[in-house]
């Protein structure tokens, strides 16, 4: 899951411009929106690379398989 804090986003569409997944698109007022979640590959480059610590991204844990 990937969430945006629209109160500390400043709109830079740092996470929009650097997504190699294009999961982001920036709405009419210019404040990036997740528009293609399930093409997210978690490799957090949006959080890593946001100013404001705006940006959220849920790791995904993989089961191991028994036997």
């Amino acid at each position: 899951m990937i969430q945006i804090d629209k109160n500390l986003c400043k709109k830079c569409n740092i996470c929009v411009e650097l997504c190699p997944k294009e999961v982001f698109a920036a709405d009419e007022m210019g404040m990036p929106q997740v528009r293609y979640e399930d093409a997210c590959t978690r490799c957090l480059t949006c959080e890593l690379h946001c100013p404001e610590y705006a940006l959220e991204i849920e790791k995904v844990e993989k089961k191991k398989k028994n036997g």
